[in-house]
């Protein structure tokens, strides 16, 4: 790694800058190009690596590194973020980076433009000619994730990028900066479940057959599975029901059918056929008239604890004082993808305001968070 010196940047500057560029997925409005601008100047070669196809929307995104040698240490990262919901209920307008009582308010602060902030900041302060640093970025991580990390790794695969190891900025403490690591994530399943019956009046039950108790009971069933007691770094898998419908606008008819959707988020205890067969086979002990259909998210996943991850742990406990939790709980992240290749350790702020309004970031995180990097970086490369 080519070391170049560069004036140290402004962590806050830089976030205040990232979020008044509105980029809800799959839309950039030049996020991505600024952060290009803050790399080019420190010596990271850029690749432009925007895709599309695959049934879904194209997308922006960008591989940087400087050096080309190990220990390669890689960043993943997104600049997209979600709506901002009902912009009147801010206290500020969502777009502003506008500070506050020590905070910064707008959406993405914490998910995860403050991360992405706070990595860049620390690699301008970092000097060293060992190995190499990247910084895998994609604008679609909160929507489909078709056309973001899972291309550019196949990318970085066909051009001998692939890492030693990998750091994704999510945030990773529900309460408190440096609270939790995450070390993996479970798998999310979803599913449409059909109960089929026969169109009729109410005031004639006999010429018809209501599915509705025949829906509740497949449901009951379905809820008072007890998956698993969970595993070391996963919380239990659970089963949730998320939608009851029939689009049933009368009072005197009976429906022909009626539809559920459920959503199981499982640790490594499961996959995605495991699981499946699993509720079928609950569903046939009530009876055979329904229909499911099965909708696969991510895959579970656990970077075992070793050398990567008690590094990143060390450095948050030297900046934080106190060392924090590893775990695999929380939804579905980039993670899964860049776990399929090399070890990885997801690491930021708290995601207590994370797609909420007046989503924001503490000053005092934001700069702890750079420091954690920072020594991460100085770590690794020592």
């Amino acid at each position: 790694m080519t070391a170049v010196i560069v004036p140290p940047m402004n962590v806050v500057e830089v976030l205040q800058k990232l979020i008044r560029f509105p980029s809800v997925t799959p839309e950039d409005h030049g996020a991505q190009d600024y952060l290009i601008s803050l790399l080019k100047p420190m010596g990271f070669t850029i690749y432009d690596l925007p895709f599309e196809g695959r049934g879904s929307y194209p997308v922006k995104n960008f591989f940087a590194r400087r050096g080309t040698s190990g220990p390669h240490l890689c960043f993943g990262g997104h600049t997209d973020v979600v709506p901002a919901g009902d912009e009147a209920a801010w206290s500020v307008p969502p777009f502003s980076g506008e500070i506050k009582d020590g905070k910064i308010i707008g959406r993405g602060t914490s998910d995860m433009k403050g991360e992405v902030a706070a990595f860049i900041a620390a690699v301008s302060k970092f000097d060293s000619s060992k190995g190499s640093i990247s910084l895998l970025i994609t604008g679609d991580e909160e929507a489909d994730a078709v056309n973001g990390t899972v291309r550019v790794l196949e990318w970085m695969k066909d051009n001998n990028q692939i890492p030693d190891v990998a750091l994704v900025g999510e945030p990773s403490s529900p309460s408190y900066m440096g609270q939790s690591m995450r070390i993996g994530r479970r798998g999310s399943l979803s599913a449409v479940l059909t109960a089929r019956g026969t169109q009729g009046h109410v005031a004639n039950p006999h010429l018809a057959d209501n599915p509705m108790p025949r829906l509740i009971k497949f449901l009951d069933a379905l809820c008072a599975l007890k998956l698993d007691e969970g595993m070391e770094y996963f919380p239990a898998s659970n089963l949730e029901v998320v939608s009851i419908d029939v689009g049933n606008k009368a009072f005197n008819v009976i429906p022909a059918a009626g539809v559920a959707k459920f959503n199981v988020r499982f640790n490594t205890h499961w996959t995605h056929e495991s699981l499946e067969k699993k509720i079928t086979d609950t569903l046939k002990t009530v009876g055979d008239n329904f229909e499911v259909s099965f909708i696969r998210g991510g895959d579970p996943f656990l970077t075992t604890p070793g050398a990567w991850t008690e590094l990143v742990r060390a450095s948050v406990t030297h900046i934080m004082g106190k060392e924090p939790e590893l775990n695999a709980g929380g939804g579905t992240s980039d993670a899964r993808f860049i776990a399929k290749y090399c070890p990885v350790v997801e690491s930021g702020m708290t995601s207590k305001t994370i797609h909420h309004v007046d989503e924001y970031c503490t000053l005092e995180d934001l700069e702890k968070c750079e420091l954690i990097y920072l020594e991460i970086l100085k770590r690794y490369f020592a």
